[in-house]
């Protein structure tokens, strides 16, 4: 057997870009994950202050908006620290491992919370007379619960094959964050296994949720077709709008990247901004800052805190 140095530490050599760029980038990049947190965390607040909101949409969107922070915070400050230190950013092995766990826990089971999301809405419009009893306060709970433990199986197996495979270098990891197709790059091991279980793990189960979605989207069109009052038709085509929209920059990018583990680094360091960075920002525009039920929510919850300030 050949003696092999084990990899104990990584460098992250962050996004291609020029040096002169550096500045601008953290200062983007910075804002957007400021943004991101203070979205998302408002959304939070404001549903759980306004007891209208209280409806399984909103439940729902209750978790998409934690799960948008976290996964905002897993990945956007060690791109920001690459930033800063642009000869790359060390993390240690179990850093590493720590990172590519909570980034697919998150990334999954926010995809699976798409599809039950698409469910809900398609149960909303197309069947609105049975689905105060089917979305039931129970139900509700067992799908977003399902959807937590399916992302952390998920990526309890993503995690476990792909740091079982040796690494003796280079420790340059060609990516902002640890991941599992530049992670393979530098395994000193045949990595065909790894790869196909990208493939079915990741890509065939982000292509079967898209799939589901579009048709529930398809579905909710048709059935918006039969509403004959203007108002109804009208806030259905841009509930299925607004949640198509949030599926393409999620999906797209992920369906782009992962049944595709040998893509160039540099295409794939810019997709993965997307989804990492642009989608968790989007995700409070696109679902609720655009309602009217959250704009009359906000409303309400500033007018209290100017009461409060009077008083």
């Amino acid at each position: 057997m050949t003696n092999m140095s084990v990899v104990t530490t990584f460098f992250l050599m962050g996004l291609p870009h020029a040096p002169a760029l550096d500045i601008p980038l953290l200062g983007i990049f910075l804002v957007i994950y400021v943004l991101t947190g203070v979205g998302n965390l408002l959304i939070l607040l404001v549903i759980k202050a306004d007891s209208h909101l209280h409806t399984p949409m909103y439940y729902f969107l209750t978790n998409l908006s934690f799960i948008d922070m976290w996964f905002s915070t897993v990945t956007v400050p060690q791109m920001l620290m690459t930033l800063v230190s642009p000869g790359g950013r060390a993390i240690s092995f179990h850093s590493c491992v720590a990172q590519l766990y909570c980034f697919h826990f998150l990334g999954s089971t926010e995809c699976f919370l798409y599809t039950v999301m698409s469910s809900d809405r398609y149960l909303a419009i197309s069947h609105p007379l049975r689905y105060a009893s089917t979305m039931s306060g129970r139900t509700c709970a067992l799908l977003a619960t399902s959807t937590w433990l399916s992302g952390s199986l998920h990526s309890a197996v993503q995690t476990t094959l792909t740091f079982r495979l040796p690494s003796c270098g280079p420790s340059q990891i060609q990516h902002y964050f640890c991941d599992a197709p530049p992670l393979l790059k530098l395994a000193c091991a045949d990595t065909s296994v790894n790869g196909m279980v990208i493939f079915v793990n990741i890509g065939v189960v982000a292509v079967g949720c898209f799939l589901l979605m579009v048709l529930a989207c398809v579905s909710i069109l048709c059935s918006t077709l039969k509403i004959r009052a203007p108002e109804g038709s009208h806030r259905a085509f841009q509930t299925c709008v607004s949640h198509c929209t949030a599926l393409l920059c999620f999906f797209v990018a992920c369906v782009f990247i992962y049944p595709r583990p040998g893509s160039r680094d540099a295409v794939a360091g810019l997709v993965a901004v997307f989804y990492t960075a642009l989608t968790p920002l989007l995700n409070p525009v696109v679902y609720t800052l655009r309602n009217k039920e959250v704009k009359k929510a906000l409303l309400k919850v500033r007018s209290k805190s100017v009461f409060t300030q009077r008083k």
